[in-house]
């Protein structure tokens, strides 16, 4: 198949990303599939993907890493593909500083931070593509998911005011919004909410106990979940479309949710939500 350039994806190890990485890869992309941890990007390099270990919330990891892609790519980068993140789970009042600096340091100054840095190099190279995996808890917040809500907000916002700044250049930025997905991002999620949350002493305690048990018992099984590849798909329309949306939404809820959040009072918007 015809060569479609070259994409760096961040956030391979699983999900989205994997899906992502495979799915250009068959289509003729020269992908460098990038992961957090040594173990995944040995699995990746196994499964036949040029590979780069980035840590995206490590500002010496991402320019190690992406110097590293431009020498596997010779020097040029057609697109970038920003899916890495992670959810911390918990009430606000129960979210620390430490928490809420986790959750940023990876969905949103790190991501910033490997965009600008690639930005240098599309506009030397005069285009670009550049795809932000956001969610649609990016556009309407939803209980229990405060840190990560306001960090796929800010990732909406800046993303949205990058491509206002970017009109009339050949790079052109995307957002994806999915809703519910199958992967192990709610597994990551519990963990995450293990290590930070100290429910004790957290006057929602007993909402924290029926809600893990009810997430354990739903996991993929929430209603309209799509798999990783149809996400990757919307993915591959913004990369390669000759006019890429703005935004892609991805599953009926994340469709659903956008056009009540538009329509409906606040008030009656939040007694929706409350039961999410």
């Amino acid at each position: 198949m015809q060569n479609q350039g070259a994409v760096l994806i961040t956030g391979c190890s699983s999900g989205i990303g994997l899906a992502t990485a495979q799915l250009l890869q068959a289509r003729g992309w020269r992908v460098i599939a990038s992961a957090r941890q040594d173990k995944d990007t040995a699995r990746l390099k196994a499964m036949g993907f040029r590979t780069v270990r980035l840590n995206v919330a490590d500002s010496e990891s991402i320019a190690v890493a992406l110097d590293e892609t431009l020498t596997l790519t010779g020097g040029k980068l057609d697109a970038l593909v920003s899916n890495a993140g992670l959810a911390i789970p918990g009430a606000v009042e129960d979210l620390s500083r430490e928490v809420l600096e986790r959750q940023f340091d990876t969905n949103f100054f790190g991501t910033l931070e490997l965009t600008n840095a690639v930005l240098r190099l599309m506009r030397r190279q005069a285009y670009g593509r550049i795809v932000m995996v956001s969610s649609i808890l990016g556009r309407v917040a939803v209980p229990w998911r405060g840190a990560y809500n306001a960090s796929k907000f800010a990732l909406e916002g800046i993303t949205d005011t990058l491509r206002l700044e970017l009109r009339g250049t050949n790079i052109k930025v995307s957002l994806i919004c999915p809703g519910p997905v199958k992967s192990s991002f709610r597994d990551n999620a519990l963990a995450y909410f293990d290590e930070y949350i100290d429910t004790t002493s957290s006057a929602h305690r007993e909402s924290y106990t029926r809600l893990k048990a009810q997430t354990g018992e739903k996991k993929n099984n929430t209603p309209f979940t799509v798999s990783a590849e149809t996400v990757a798909k919307r993915i591959i329309h913004a990369l390669e479309s000759a006019h890429p949306k703005a935004r892609y939404y991805v599953t009926i809820p994340a469709y659903a949710l956008a056009f009540l959040r538009c329509v409906l009072p606040t008030r009656w918007m939040d007694a929706i939500l409350a039961r999410i």
